[in-house]
């Protein structure tokens, strides 16, 4: 390579001297602004060529300068990424260890490398709120947020936080951060969700859960979404009657019965709309409806007390001889008779429909409790006692409970929905002692 420079010079000057001899004219130069000079043609060749040479000597000089800066900056940074990727392997295996404090040393390494590393510092939030120190998990979280300001995950864990402090409103704020980023974030409108159940807000609840619903993936997803805008439309509806808005409860509660006809806590809550109203016959008419429709035992239990209530236990009394009529074999409906009959002091008429029920098929504590304070008031001593034993070799509460069917919680009131496993419509009357444990 070098003797073929040479000889490309020696080329180059043998043309030049070539050149020179050929062209011995003088040529004027006149510098801007100064003066003239007459200099030979070869002269200013050489010049040009010079000056030429020079300039891309230099270029060539910065690139390659430039290029020595680059790869050494290069060189220093991947140093720095090997150092900052060592410590963070090292600060993931201390937590899978539940070594925390190795984990946040090799963390606020990292930090001292890139106070910035987004990860290092969720990390450090994770670590802090873990332990309850909400203070400094914020501080962590608001640090990643700034470093980078679209980070869901950043703005995921400060939400967390303001959930955990009881700052709803805050929570609230973040959430619909993350949602004018990714609009379809599944995560974020569960969350959303959670609060405005927390703060009551049905009327945003039900905007948001038809959101959610369209977004669902699988069938079983957008059922149970189904289910709970159901829910949702109930309380809506409740809290529109608790208000006094009557005309928006009932209207609301009208539709859920036409999205469900089994949904009985909008026949309840349309039959206390009804009542509100002063229309107790109508309310009345529409539960024994309703009974026929469903053959529900809760719409029966609001049935009786409504009819005790305004004075018409005859009429009651009717109602049950003419469901038992059509269902002779419900041994539920004839001890809700005898019951009946025993709390409107009807002794042998309570006692008669009691001991029509077969035992064998029907056998709880509270028919052998019934049936034992009926001996005790006939004063039948022995008989009483034998029926109490009976009650007592169940183990089972003497009082009719509701329970829910889904989770198996048993309650003395009824519920619109279980307070334990958050679902709607699955308290029952346990007549059959059907409930699940």
């Amino acid at each position: 390579m070098g003797k073929i420079a040479i000889l490309i010079f020696l080329v180059f000057l043998a043309m030049l001297g070539f050149f020179a001899v050929e062209n011995k004219d003088i040529v004027s130069i006149k510098v801007p602004f100064g003066s003239s000079y007459e200099i030979p043609k070869i002269a200013l060749i050489l010049l040009s060529t010079t000056l030429g040479a020079l300039t891309v000597l230099i270029i060539f000089f910065i690139r390659d300068t430039k290029r020595v800066i680059d790869n050494l900056q290069y060189q220093k940074r991947q140093k720095r990424d090997a150092k900052i990727q060592e410590f963070y392997s090292k600060a993931l295996n201390a937590i899978l260890g539940n070594k925390e404090e190795e984990a946040k040393e090799a963390l606020k390494e990292i930090l001292k490398e890139e106070p910035e590393h987004v990860d290092a510092l969720l990390r450090l939030g994770d670590i802090s709120l873990s332990h309850k120190d909400y203070k400094s998990a914020l501080e962590y979280y608001k640090k990643a947020k700034d470093a980078n300001p679209e980070n869901l995950q950043a703005l995921l864990s400060i939400e967390t936080v303001m959930e955990k402090i009881e700052r709803y409103d805050d929570a609230l704020k973040y959430l619909d951060d993350i949602l004018d980023i990714d609009p379809e974030n599944l995560t974020a409108l569960y969350r959303k969700r959670a609060i405005l159940e927390k703060k009551d807000m049905w009327d945003d609840l039900l905007s948001l859960q038809k959101a959610i619903i369209k977004l669902e993936h699988s069938e079983s997803d957008k059922q149970r979404g189904e289910q709970r805008l159901l829910g949702y439309k109930y309380e809506y509806a409740r809290a529109s009657l608790e208000s006094g808005e009557l005309e928006k409860a009932e209207k609301a509660f009208r539709t859920m019965i036409k999205l469900n006809e089994g949904f009985v806590p909008a026949y309840l809550g349309l039959a206390e709309v009804i009542l509100t109203k002063g229309e107790t016959e109508e309310a009345i008419n529409f539960l024994e409806k309703s009974y026929d429709q469903l053959k529900s035992i809760i719409i029966l239990a609001r049935l009786e007390d409504l009819l005790i209530n305004v004075g018409e236990p005859g009429r009651l009394i009717r109602f049950y001889r003419n469901a038992i009529a059509k269902n002779p074999q419900d041994n539920g409906l004839r001890f809700l008779l005898g019951k009946l009959y025993y709390r409107l002091e009807m002794v042998d008429d309570a006692m008669e429909i009691l001991n029509s029920i077969d035992t064998n098929v029907f056998s709880v504590p509270e028919l052998f409790s019934l049936r034992g304070e009926l001996y005790i008031k006939r004063n039948q001593i022995q008989k009483a006692l034998d029926e109490l034993k009976k009650a007592c070799g169940i183990r089972r509460p003497f009082r009719i409970q509701y329970c829910c069917s889904n989770c198996g919680l048993r309650s003395e009131d009824w519920s619109g929905r279980c307070p334990q496993c958050m679902e709607w419509n699955t308290y029952r009357l346990d007549v059959y002692g059907t409930c699940k444990a």
